[in-house]
């Protein structure tokens, strides 16, 4: 945008739309300008600009109350897509009041020549200011102004002072994932502590989980989070338990059986199992999150909420476990069909059922076989290019994705994919959980019968017009190869047409991303 935003806005009045379908919208593409909808009348601009501290710094903010709307400006759009992805999950509140955030079609906001910005300013710099003090007394890790210093590490070091009621790993894959995709957690007891490792997709998510939650406290005046870098770039998770899990390995064995906590922590503790019960209403400890030393008048960081929500879920199951539904939208709807959708998500686990939106065949809905390959497949997929266009990939509110009833008609939009012989993971301690890469232009082939050669795999790959620029069998097993392609696109359409292609001598070709380059 390059003049200052117009006073008068195309919006729906109190931000609702009903023409959007069940609570999904199909959002703008990624800006770091994000539209805050059916917020209440009453809110302050401290409220809102809270939204988005702990993804990053707020660089300005629009308040529309007479339409109940604003708009939020983030320093980055990475920050921005963070914020968002968080918030798919997990509406925020303000007030008691559900608001919603989408990407906004306005690159930044100018609000210069706008009348009554001088509280939202006022504001902005008091926020700003604890939140680069927090930066600042963060250390070393991260330099003057609290930018992300080069080669910092995705893994935090966790210790919990003052632990006067349980802290699980799930409570802190609960906590931490507002920062960012968890990848690994393991957590153990040293000096009497109870600590843990924690492993972020990306430096980033760690950077700015550190900044806002060092210092918190998960429930009212106790169980106090220290957090900082780890020397460590990497974990090694040998076993999903109650102690340590990785979240992108589901076929690890949990041990020898599922460990108890040792002596020390089951004293803290009190007896085993107290974690299964809500910590709703539990005396003197309704969850936290202090924000006083910035002198908003919040009791809760408004938007995070507290650290660890009323509804916990039992022991031993993810948080997330209802959010197996994903919602694609940006799509081609000239081009992409459910047997696509199903093919490339099915790289990331196994798609149960696939439904292109009836009204709207630019969006479909996806459900997985579970939580964990969800997110998987939103890590990898979004921001990915299909059929020309970039796609996003969010959580859905959808809990399930519906069949057509009887003699509905569905124009062969929605399909049930639960049976497919084409499901990747489906055997217990499956190889393929140990080769999830992301999309990448070179693609790992296997299955390949003795009789096919090198020229017949190029031309399968270059008569639909691919760019094969390398190709080689493994010199240890000719039943695979890899083939590199002329871009991420092309390799994500060749893995679609592709997979299970049939070679002849009852031999079908399995196509997947490969980690290697030719």
């Amino acid at each position: 945008m390059g003049s200052a935003l117009p006073v008068k806005w195309d919006l729906p009045a109190n931000g609702n739309d009903s023409r959007q379908f069940k609570g999904d919208r199909s959002p703008c593409g990624p800006s770091r300008v994000l539209h805050v909808r059916k917020v209440p009348i009453e809110v302050s601009e401290a409220e809102l600009i809270s939204l988005g501290v702990p993804f990053g710094r707020v660089t300005n903010l629009l308040m529309l109350k007479g339409k109940n709307q604003a708009f939020i400006e983030m320093a980055s759009e990475e920050a921005a897509i963070t914020m968002v992805n968080y918030y798919t999950t997990a509406t925020p509140h303000v007030r008691n009041q559900p608001v919603y955030i989408q990407y906004s079609n306005h690159r930044e906001l100018k609000t210069d020549n706008l009348p009554n910005q001088g509280r939202a300013q006022a504001a902005l710099q008091a926020v700003n200011a604890v939140h680069s003090g927090n930066m600042a007394m963060g250390g070393s890790a991260s330099g003057s102004d609290g930018a992300l210093m080069p080669g910092q590490s995705p893994v935090l070091r966790i210790i919990v002072e003052n632990l006067f009621y349980p802290v699980s790993l799930e409570v802190l894959h609960q906590i931490f994932s507002k920062f960012g995709t968890v990848l690994k957690i393991i957590t153990f007891t040293k000096n009497n502590q109870f600590q843990a490792l924690l492993q972020y997709a990306e430096p980033m998510n760690a950077h700015h989980a550190k900044v806002t939650l060092d210092g918190q406290n998960i429930y009212n005046a106790c169980c106090t989070l220290r957090v900082e870098f780890s020397k460590l770039t990497s974990l090694n998770v040998k076993y999903n338990n109650d102690k340590s899990r990785d979240f992108t390995r589901l076929d690890l064995p949990s041990g020898d059986g599922q460990p108890t906590m040792d002596p020390g922590m089951t004293a803290a503790f009190g007896a085993p199992g107290i974690i299964s019960s809500p910590y709703a209403g539990a005396a003197g400890f309704c969850p936290t999150i202090g924000f006083s030393q910035a002198g908003l008048s919040m009791h809760t960081m408004a938007g995070m909420g507290p650290l660890v929500s009323g509804r916990m879920t039992l022991h031993g199951m993810a948080p997330t476990a209802v959010h197996s539904v994903l919602l694609v939208s940006n799509l081609n709807p000239d081009s992409i069909s459910p047997h696509e959708l199903f093919i490339l998500f099915g790289v990331y686990g196994d798609v149960h059922r696939v439904k292109i939106l009836f009204n709207k065949k630019e969006n479909a809905l996806i459900q997985m076989a579970d939580a964990t390959q969800a997110q998987l497949a939103m890590s990898h997929l979004n921001g990915q290019r299909l059929h020309g266009k970039v796609i996003r990939v969010t959580v859905s509110k959808h809990q399930t994705v519906q069949l057509p009833r009887e003699g509905q008609e569905d124009q062969g939009l929605t399909k049930d994919f639960s049976g497919s012989p084409l499901h990747r993971f489906k055997k217990p301690g499956s190889k393929n959980f140990q080769n999830i890469f992301p999309p990448s232009a070179t693609l790992h082939l296997s299955n390949i019968p003795p009789s096919v050669t090198e020229d017949i795999l190029k031309d399968l790959f270059s008569g639909p017009g691919y760019t094969v620029k390398a190709f080689k069998f493994f010199q240890k097993d000719r039943k695979m190869a890899l083939i590199q392609l002329g871009s991420v696109e092309e390799a994500i359409q060749a893995l679609i047409d592709l997979h299970n292609h049939d070679l002849g001598e009852n031999h079908h070709l399995r196509v997947s991303f490969s980690k290697s380059t030719i």
